[in-house]
């Protein structure tokens, strides 16, 4: 698939086309999205005026799935069935996903790990896990619909998750994931259940586009970044918190992925700083071998997906350290352990040119498709033209969001 052939289907009607110029937004250029750079979103309005037809197709996908999310919600961990172990509701309950109960156990107990497959039991209405889900991906769609169209009613419906889920006292989490992952008959929760905020990009970007904008109130946002620094305080602190920092695989990147991230969001740049430097030598020079590969990932019984996962962890860390003055796009170690070279290892897998040969349970179409999103992204902050024609491998699906916030304009 082209990118300059992707067709064009009006599924909405573009509200900005009749307009001769863009309304221009109070304090445009003094708030940083974090996770996504602006500056490049801007030039995505532009050529959505111009009526681009590549952007206007997942413009008219991410505003169909907008119009969705506002008859949805909003979500609190206060829906969940089950009562935590502690036996607060606003404790964040889930369960460790490859964990089974024992079939030579008459109660099941301890439950037994099968790496990549699935539990139901982990998943549905007794935990909080497809809440959040559910919460982070709507907040998503419905903050990014309101900034690329600029119709009020998307912000609206944003504002209420974000009150739900994190400042109503009704209905807030608690700023911790102590009873993250839990597993039956062996414990209550666990450091690697923090990886289940990886997605916290659907929140801080968010955030800042509705503070950028002026759609939270003084008291909202002070409650925002009052629950987000206890959380950074927890994460940073606890045993929990302490565990996952040490994991020498994508525990490891995606805590430091949420940490940097809420440091940013906080204006905490020593402590993002600190954690992006450090991160050379304790995650790039551990996790990546001088060929490019990721080992840990690769052991893994879903290796691509893995793969593939880490390694958009790396990309965030990368594009946020620019942020701070550290440059992780660059970095090699003397034997050449960097992200590029795990980005050019993984390329001919991308592109067709190898066949993934390492064990992967689950669908490796779906696990290539998630990869080749990592080169789109990768791509906008390299320049590098192979990265770029990744992208044109894939099905025709014109609708993913990364194609309006990581152009290559």
């Amino acid at each position: 698939m082209k990118l300059s052939n992707i067709p064009l289907v009006v599924l909405v009607v573009f509200s900005l086309q009749n307009c001769k110029e863009r309304v221009q937004f109070s304090r445009p250029d003094d708030i940083s999205g974090i996770f996504v750079d602006f500056n490049s979103t801007e030039k995505v309005k532009d050529q959505l005026l111009k009526k681009d037809e590549l952007f206007l197709s997942a413009y008219n996908e991410l505003i169909r799935k907008a119009e969705i999310a506002l008859n949805e919600g909003p979500f609190s961990v206060m829906d969940k069935k089950r009562i935590p172990p502690g036996g607060d509701m606003h404790d964040y309950l889930s369960m460790g996903p490859y964990w089974w109960p024992d079939p030579a156990k008459p109660d099941g107990l301890p439950y037994i790990r099968r790496d990549g497959e699935v539990n139901p039991e982990t998943r549905g209405e007794h935990v909080d896990t497809d809440t959040k889900n559910k919460m982070f991906n709507n907040l998503e769609t419905l903050a990014w619909a309101f900034y690329f169209s600029e119709e009020n009613k998307y912000a609206g419906k944003a504002v209420e998750l974000l009150e739900t889920w994190f400042v109503n006292p009704e209905t807030r989490m608690n700023p911790n994931l102590n009873y993250a992952q839990g597993i039956p008959g062996r414990t209550e929760g666990r450091g690697i259940g923090i990886i289940d905020f990886a997605g916290i990009n659907k929140i801080i970007t968010p955030v800042r586009i509705l503070e950028k904008y002026g759609k939270l109130t003084p008291e909202t946002r002070d409650k925002l970044y009052s629950w987000f620094g206890q959380f950074l305080d927890w994460l940073l602190t606890s045993d929990h918190g302490k565990d996952e920092a040490d994991e020498h695989n994508n525990h490891g990147t995606w805590y430091d992925v949420e940490t940097a991230g809420i440091a940013l969001l906080l204006g905490k740049t020593d402590t993002a700083g600190m954690i992006l430097e450090n991160l050379k030598q304790k995650r790039i020079a551990t996790q990546i071998e001088p060929d490019g590969s990721q080992p840990f990932e690769i052991a893994r019984t879903r290796s691509l997906s893995y793969s593939s996962m880490n390694l958009r962890g790396f990309i965030h860390l990368a594009n946020m350290a620019q942020i701070v003055n550290v440059d992780l796009w660059d970095f090699k170690t003397p034997d050449g352990r960097g992200i590029r070279t795990a980005l050019d290892f993984l390329l001919p897998y991308a592109t067709g040119e190898k066949k993934w040969e390492y064990h992967q349970i689950t669908g490796l179409d779906d696990a290539l498709d998630g990869l080749r999103l990592n080169y789109l992204i990768a791509a906008s902050k390299t320049g590098d033209k192979r990265y770029r024609e990744v992208i044109n491998l894939m099905p025709e699906q014109p609708g993913n969001l990364e194609i309006l916030l990581y152009p290559d304009l």
